[in-house]
């Protein structure tokens, strides 16, 4: 069985995403949704960042964040939208094996980094609200840099351990990726390994992952609300919550999107691919305008932003 699966995953040279599986004449309109989303996703987060880099009164923890969070949701939309766009145009729809490899490495650093980074982000509010008079003092730039290092430095990690194990199963039922990018449960139905051990290694990475993020987000939180609860003024409570409302607006969309997809059976593969497309595309494409429409600072600096330019035209 060993020298038969070697013997398979020798002769995968690439696959095949499948894709949504609708009626040709809807792949253009496909294409065109996609199109459209993905601009605005460049739009908001390349805005987003241009905003923290040009503004001197955004130079701030917060916002450094922030920028980190738009350039981790350019970057992983980037992964997939570009090829899925091409596999919903033309009538190609292969990827190269070191394509696929690639596209799941990249994707999955990206989106570990980023939960590991919005658990950072938490942290931060958490020391804004409950201590801001040390705030300065305790989210030091050399922090934060650590902080926005040790998340890509997990996702890295992370990453290369869900690469390496994902890629030496061996394939040999289908090349047909029932997805429209290459994603762990598509592959593992490919498979003619025994997934017993994989699986429960999986589920040790994401738990080590996902549960210590998710604790952080949590405690902070309960902190906030208490410290929050104590503050005798209406408007004070309200300014303290505004400050949080933008990142709980992502962390709810971009945790209930991944939980939804991976606690989708299997038998419902179309319904998997619509939580995909909400963490991988609409997320990134929501992040920007959460905090730009929630956040009184970044409107005030977009505000000057195009007041210099019709001032210049």
């Amino acid at each position: 069985m060993g020298d038969r699966g070697t013997s398979n995953l020798s002769e995968v040279t690439d696959f095949i995403l499948v894709g949504f599986q609708v009626r040709p004449e809807l792949h253009i309109l496909l294409f065109l949704l996609f199109l459209l989303v993905y601009a605005m996703v460049l739009l908001g987060n390349v805005g987003m960042m241009a905003i923290i880099m040009t503004d001197p009164h955004l130079n701030t923890p917060m916002y450094f964040f922030l920028g980190n969070l738009s350039f981790i949701d350019l970057f992983y939309s980037s992964v997939i939208a570009p090829k899925a766009m091409i596999t919903f145009w033309s009538e190609s729809k292969s990827i190269s094996f070191a394509g696929c490899v690639t596209q799941f490495f990249l994707f999955t650093l990206f989106i570990v980094t980023e939960g590991f980074l919005l658990a950072a982000m938490a942290y931060d509010r958490f020391i804004a609200i409950c201590n801001p008079l040390l705030y300065s003092v305790q989210m030091s730039t050399r922090l934060c840099t650590q902080l926005v290092a040790g998340s890509y430095f997990c996702g890295c990690i992370s990453s290369v351990l869900q690469t390496s194990m994902t890629f030496t199963l061996s394939f040999c039922s289908s090349r047909a990726i029932d997805h429209f990018y290459c994603d762990t449960r598509p592959l593992q139905r490919l498979s003619c390994s025994d997934l017993l051990i994989y699986k429960m290694i999986s589920f040790f990475l994401s738990s080590i992952i996902i549960l210590p993020t998710i604790i952080v987000i949590i405690v902070s939180y309960m902190y906030i609300v208490s410290t929050v609860l104590k503050i005798h003024s209406s408007e004070g409570r309200k300014k303290a919550f505004s400050t949080c409302s933008s990142h709980l607006g992502v962390v709810s969309v971009l945790y209930g999107a991944v939980f939804f997809m991976y606690l989708t059976p299997d038998r419902f593969p179309e319904l998997s691919k619509v939580a995909s497309l909400c963490y991988t595309l609409v997320t990134p494409m929501l992040n920007p305008l959460i905090y730009s429409l929630r956040n009184k600072d970044v409107k005030e600096a977009l505000k000057k932003i195009l007041e210099k330019k019709s001032t210049i035209l």
